[in-house]
Parts: C-alpha cells; sequence; structure tokens
C-alpha cells in the first residue's frame, strides 16, 4: 500500500443473521424480519409502501432485503391479502412501437399506485393468449388489460370466471358491462379514405399485412367509403398475413403496381409498410404524390421524416394505456366508473405524401 494511501474503511457492521424458514432454502418475510429486527407485518406494510411505515424502519427493511436478496412470493401475498399487487398486461407484439408507447403509458399509471405490469406477448395467437390467460390468473393479478375483443371462446370463460376487473384496449363496444377504452378502427379507415376521394383519388387500392381484427376493421371502413362514391374494386386490395414491416410494405407496393398499373392512390394499414412503400417509390422511380398518392396509419416515428411526408391517421396509444390504466384502478378499488366504453377518437395528419 502506497505511504499515502489511508487505511481501508471498516466494513458496516452486517445486519443480524437470518435463518431460512423452509427446507428449500428459500428466503421468507420472516427471515427479512428478523434480519431487520421488526414484526413480519412491518415488513409486509414496509415493503407496500405505506406512508404508516417510519422512513428509518423501511430503509432497515429494504436493506434486509438487499442482503439476504429476498424476493416476495406474488401467491402467498395475493392469499394473504386478497389482493395482489400486479397488473396483467396482454398485448399481441413488443416489436410494434404503437403497443410500448401504449405499456409505457399503463406503467406510468400503475406504478405511482403501487402496481406493477405483468406483461403477456400474445403474438396474435388465440391458443398462446389462453396459456398467458391461465398463468397470469394463477397469480391472482388485481386487474387485466388486454387488447381487443378477438378472443377464443376458452380465453373468454377464463376472464369472466376469475372475478378479475378486466379493460379492453384500442377497440370500443356498446355492449353493456364491457370495460374499454379505444376509438372506432372502422370510422378511422373510412376518414382516411374519404380524404383520398376529397384529393380527387379515383382508382384507390388498400394494402394490409398481419390481418389482425383491428386492420379488418380500418378495411371495412375503407369498403364503405368506396362503396358509398361507386368506386370499390376488390382486385385493389392486397392482403398478406405476414407481419408488417418495411420491407414488406416495399415489396407489396411493387407487386400492387404489377397487378394494378392504373392505381392512383394506396391506403396501407399501417406506417411501417406506407414507409417501405414510400422508400420502393423512390427507387422504381414513381412520383409521390404526383402519380401515386400515399397514406398510412397510427403515425409511428418517422412518417413525418419520409420524402415525401406521410399522411396518416395519428392513434391516442398513449391515452388510450393512460386512460385503460385509471379505469382498471376505478374497478380495482370498487369504485363507480363514469362510462364503460371510452372513445378517444383519433386524428387525421395530412402531410405532402397525398
Amino acid at each position: 500500500m502506497p505511504r499515502d494511501a489511508s487505511p481501508p474503511a471498516p466494513p458496516a457492521p452486517p445486519l443480524a443473521p437470518a435463518r431460512s424458514g423452509r427446507a428449500t432454502g428459500r428466503v421468507t418475510l420472516a427471515d427479512v424480519a428478523r434480519a431487520a429486527g421488526v414484526s413480519p407485518i412491518t415488513v409486509s406494510r414496509a415493503l407496500r409502501r405505506e406512508r404508516s411505515v417510519a422512513p428509518e424502519l423501511v430503509a432497515r427493511v429494504e436493506a434486509a432485503v438487499r442482503q439476504l436478496g429476498y424476493v416476495p412470493d406474488p401467491a402467498a401475498r395475493a392469499l394473504a391479502s386478497a389482493r395482489s399487487d400486479h397488473v396483467a398486461v396482454l398485448v399481441p407484439l413488443l416489436s410494434n412501437n404503437l403497443f410500448v408507447d401504449l405499456l409505457e403509458a399503463v406503467h406510468q399509471v400503475l406504478w405511482p399506485a403501487g402496481f406493477q405490469t405483468l406483461i403477456g406477448v400474445t403474438h396474435y395467437d388465440p391458443a398462446e393468449e389462453e396459456q398467458l390467460l391461465q398463468a397470469y390468473l394463477a397469480h391472482r393479478p388485481a386487474g387485466l388489460l388486454v387488447t381487443g375483443f378477438d378472443r377464443s371462446e376458452a380465453a373468454r370463460r377464463l376472464i369472466a370466471s376469475s372475478g378479475v376487473p378486466c379493460v379492453h384496449l384500442m377497440e370500443i363496444t356498446s355492449a353493456p358491462a364491457v370495460h374499454c377504452v379505444g376509438f372506432s378502427q372502422a370510422e378511422a379507415g373510412h376518414a382516411i379514405t374519404q380524404h383520398l376521394l376529397a384529393r380527387g383519388r379515383r382508382r384507390i387500392a388498400f394494402v394490409a399485412a398481419q390481418l389482425d381484427p383491428r386492420v379488418m376493421q380500418r378495411a371495412e371502413g375503407y369498403r364503405r367509403a368506396l362503396r358509398a362514391a361507386g368506386l370499390y374494386d376488390p382486385a385493389r386490395e392486397l392482403l398478406n398475413p405476414q407481419r408488417s414491416s418495411m420491407a414488406l410494405g416495399g415489396a407489396l407496393f411493387a407487386e400492387l403496381l404489377r397487378r394494378q398499373p392504373d392505381t392512383d392512390a394506396v391506403f396501407f394499414c399501417n406506417d411501417d409498410l406506407a414507409q417501405g412503400g414510400l422508400l420502393a417509390a423512390l427507387r422504381l422511380g414513381v412520383a409521390v404524390p404526383a402519380q401515386v398518392a400515399v397514406a398510412g396509419f397510427n403515425d409511428l416515428n418517422g412518417s413525418d421524416q419520409m420524402l415525401p411526408p406521410l399522411t396518416t391517421v395519428r392513434t391516442p396509444r398513449s391515452r388510450i394505456g393512460a386512460e385503460a390504466a385509471r379505469m382498471l384502478l376505478t374497478l380495482v378499488r370498487g369504485e363507480p366508473v363514469r362510462a364503460a366504453s371510452l372513445d378517444l377518437g383519433y386524428e387525421l395528419v395530412t402531410r405532402e405524401s397525398t
């Protein structure tokens, strides 16, 4: 050690040793209580961050938790209190910024209220959703947030028989006793098609991927607008079940023009497809919007930076997440909800691509 180096500080005194109360060796809440020198009920209240627990006691409990590596048992806590501090949230994908934005908003509302999220990704697979529901409901969550209404009958029974408050995301319904926050996908699809018609377009195509229920509701809005104008042509629909992406959008744009070269506008069901379509138009020398107008849906990141900037429908996914989480908290607390179905609408964002 160099001469001018100070001697190392003595180590902090250890907390009281804890003995595992289980043959498995798992650290228990009682172990934490002994190590912190408090009662088990104080540990429980401190971990729930109840205001009645003095800050110094909270600090002692947290130190014991860190030293012992204690992990709370959510199932045991739910059994003891008849209430979990977890909310299960089921979304189709995490690769789509739409659902990332929604989940972030849900977390920002639930975390300060003392709830954590259990995130499940269904991949648009009803069987996978059923498995997730079975697994998460076994933990007796305080509430459920699920995407849309389209699910298997078995999944519906699981939700209904659980007694767990549930709020549906991204879609709305007038059905009684169904809590939901979203907007009309069909009306939004109708609005963007009406915009293209108002711009003088008459040979309007619809290009879609994934083909989940919300995409097909947008398709219905597109069809309704064109049928009312006497211009609907099913040959101008290009529906692909693959996952939505920019690469797929470019390929579908090129395929559409091979099939229907006189197309003068394209409504893409999602912005990543539309962004890919715009890039393909640049490669193919197709002038946008002079030759073909291009519109998207969801106003994803980068749409305003495309060449030309993309006309799209801005969907309120962050507000949907936040309002759904607030509605769920109201249900969990046993309080009346002002409106079971909350329509947050949408916004037509007109840019240079149309």
